[in-house]
């Protein structure tokens, strides 16, 4: 069966071994590589860092979902940012990276990140975090709907990129 036969990630029976929030979390992002896989797979290195009508390119969105999980899940383990993590998050939008270097950077990030989801207790999803240099409050729990409703968010944004850019062939 391919990937394109099979139901969403959250309609295949799988990691019903996690609590709810975490299986939610993982399933999205496993529906968000599956989908970026697919839109991508065609598109040139180029074609990755245009951006039409002034959009942000495919290959920010694909930095950012990679990026982004780190730092979301950094909150999340009760710890602030390094000063590495902020110059990365400050390069996003260089045009630079193959589409094999950009899609490798996100798989790779896709994973680590399953496994620190993986690491909280259902019963840590209540306590408190603080984000950014304003210290924002929220939970871990919050955080973790976080990591996937914007990581949908952008994987989103960057089919719809790249649907202009093929248009524009």
């Amino acid at each position: 069966m391919q990937k394109s036969d099979l139901p969403e990630p959250w309609l295949r029976g799988t990691l019903n071994d996690l609590p709810a929030v975490q299986r939610a979390v993982l399933h999205a992002l496993e529906l968000a590589r599956e989908d970026l896989e697919r839109w991508c797979d065609g598109l040139s290195d180029e074609e990755l860092h245009a951006s039409p009508g002034g959009i942000a390119p495919v290959a920010f969105h694909l930095r950012h979902i990679a990026r982004s999980m780190d730092r979301l899940l950094t909150y999340a383990e009760g710890n602030q940012l390094s000063a590495e993590q902020v110059s990365v998050m400050k390069a996003e939008m260089e045009p630079r990276g193959s589409r094999n270097e950009l899609m490798a950077e996100l798989v790779v990030a896709i994973a680590k990140s399953g496994k620190r989801i993986r690491a909280f207790s259902e019963q840590q999803l209540q306590e408190e975090r603080h984000v950014g240099k304003k210290q924002l409050p929220t939970s871990v729990g919050g955080l973790l709907v976080h990591v996937a409703d914007h990581t949908q968010r952008h994987v989103g944004q960057a089919i719809i990129t790249a649907k202009i850019v093929v248009a524009q062939r």
